[in-house]
């Protein structure tokens, strides 16, 4: 079992959260992939990717064929990338306006969002961002991103016991193995949908 991991072919996952609050959950959620993939999934290196520095929106920006430098550098990322873990808070039952703003940069001519596995995780209350997954697999539809089915991964911050501490990482050890299983499964999916050598 462990030469079948040593030789499986790494992967490059671009980490991506919605909330551009420091202390937010669903940051924490992306800190916790990224502490996994480092101590415990092997193949698997992981980039979080700041949409913060991107402008909104507005093709006039573009000018002579080119995108302002820090579009460029983020879709530079993504095309780099074998995959995307998305953390998408819920807001008003959607995603929020920053991850909106990211996709629809990088799909932007050529689209660098196409053929890539994906995956989203979420916290929050109530249904811990669910519904926003809902959309964001509606918008990816159209990006050509293709995510996993299994296991999906949202999580009710506010439920006992505390899920996070008060800086927003996740502390609970059943939701970072949940958080494992989803990182796993984007792992073979990445696999799967690359080109046989």
């Amino acid at each position: 079992m462990e030469a079948a991991v040593a030789s499986k072919p790494v992967i490059k996952v671009a980490a991506i959260c919605g909330s551009l609050r420091k202390a937010s959950n669903n940051r924490g959620l992306i800190r916790t992939a990224l502490e996994l993939t480092k101590e415990s999934i092997a193949g698997v290196q992981m980039e979080y990717i700041d949409i913060s520095p991107l402008p909104m929106l507005d093709t006039d920006l573009e000018v002579d064929g080119k995108f302002p430098p820090a579009v460029e550098a983020f879709r530079q990322k993504i095309l780099e990338s074998d995959s995307i873990l998305f953390a998408s808070p819920e807001y008003n039952y959607s995603l929020t306006a920053p991850l909106k703003n990211a996709l629809d940069w990088a799909s932007r001519p050529p689209n660098v969002w196409a053929d890539k596995a994906a995956a989203i995780v979420s916290a929050g209350g109530g249904f811990g961002g669910a519904r926003s997954h809902y959309h964001l697999r509606q918008v990816g539809v159209f990006l050509d991103l293709h995510f996993i089915n299994k296991p999906e991964f949202y999580l009710n911050a506010f439920q006992p016991p505390a899920k996070f501490d008060s800086d927003g990482n996740l502390i609970d050890e059943d939701s970072k193995e949940r958080m494992k299983q989803v990182l796993l499964s984007l792992q073979a999916f990445t696999l799967r949908l690359q080109p046989k050598n």
